[in-house]
């Protein structure tokens, strides 16, 4: 088994390390581990944030686990050159169209929500994004108005067959969860959003016991507040996706718990080909000062294990551990609390070698 590891900037490499760490301590038998540079790292090292020999290494690996990549240093550079290329780019050439990001509760942090705690507690749900297409990738420019002014564009397009993936992934999670779709678009402006609607009512009729909703995107956001225990799976385009997966880990009460996996159509000899990342950026203002939380990555890791590798056990061992160090009251930063990135990544593999110990 084989494992790309592509840690990035700022924060990125202490919590890919942190998951390496974990990964250690679970000592699975086999498991390679290749790492590489991504992002603004990868530019000052080799002129490029994607490297083509970053992108062969993944290729040749059954999974990669990924930190984050940006520095506001960067952001001037032809957007071609600027470390969130490294991302996008990944994801083109991996052919990973499908990103799963849950979002839901851990008992005790309710607190931490800016909803209140009986909402609060009602969410569990998985965000499944289209990754692929859409304006992300979609045709862009600049050009001049009769006017003489400036004006960007970009093209927003889906094809059937994207929609029709994106589609079968969303209804094969629910049928291992709660059995509902809810698929965001805004049909009643966008003619991208009218195919979409149309396919993904027309896959809805191969899984009879998966309920559909359509529910239009401005009203998607307001329903995540006002109710947000009513989803259960929501599958939308990539540019929706990116909003409401943020808005959902916000409702949760921190971006630093909530890992993803994005997912393509290749198989591997233990499982299913993709990407594990926390959602959170790279946090440069905060990089090397220890006070990074490793318990997205760390997710990712288990998540990654799941899905790309197979162990099913493990995964739900790191889970566990990481559930029960919350349990303990032991917080980071971003959660009130003042605990490292070392004391928290230590507490996970305390739980997993001795979880009868606690994580004090």
């Amino acid at each position: 088994m084989k494992i790309a590891v592509l840690p990035g900037d700022g924060i990125g490499p202490e919590v890919t390390g942190a998951a390496l760490r974990v990964l250690d301590a679970l000592a699975i038998a086999g498991i390679e581990v290749e790492e590489g540079d991504v992002g603004a790292t990868a530019y000052r090292r080799h002129g490029l944030p994607l490297p083509l020999d970053v992108i062969d290494m993944a290729r040749g690996a059954d999974a990669v686990l990924f930190g984050a990549v940006g520095d506001p240093e960067f952001d001037t550079l032809p957007r071609n050159l600027r470390p969130e290329q490294a991302i996008l780019g990944l994801r083109r050439e991996l052919g990973l169209f499908a990103n799963l990001r849950p979002a839901a509760g851990w008992p005790g942090l309710e607190a931490l929500s800016p909803l209140r705690p009986e909402l609060a507690r009602e969410i569990d749900l998985l965000v499944v994004r289209e990754l692929t297409g859409d304006v992300y990738f979609g045709a862009k420019g600049e050009r001049r108005t009769e006017a003489g002014e400036r004006q960007g564009w970009d093209e927003m397009a889906y094809g059937e067959e994207e929609i029709r993936r994106i589609a079968h992934t969303a209804f094969r999670a629910a049928a291992g969860r709660q059995g509902h779709v809810t698929s965001v678009d805004k049909a009643n402006v966008l003619e991208t959003s009218r195919v979409w609607r149309e396919v993904v009512s027309a896959v809805a009729g191969e899984y009879p016991g998966i309920a559909i909703e359509h529910m239009y995107v401005d009203n998607a956001a307001m329903q995540l507040v006002r109710s947000p225990g009513q989803f259960d799976v929501i599958l939308t385009g990539n540019l929706f996706g990116d909003i409401l997966s943020d808005q959902a880990s916000a409702c949760v009460g921190s971006i630093g718990l909530l890992p993803s996996a994005s997912l393509g159509e290749r198989q591997t000899a233990y499982g299913t080909f993709g990407l594990y990342e926390p959602i959170h950026g790279s946090a440069p203002d905060i990089a090397g000062t220890g006070r990074a939380n490793p318990l997205a990555a760390i997710l990712s890791l288990a998540m990654l294990l799941r899905h790309s590798l197979g162990r099913d056990a493990e995964a739900g061992r790191v889970e566990e551990a990481v559930g029960r160090v919350l349990a303990s009251g032991l917080r980071g930063a971003d959660l009130g609390g003042d605990a490292s990135t070392e004391v928290l990544t230590a507490a996970v593999i305390r739980e997993l070698v001795q979880p009868d110990q606690g994580a004090a």
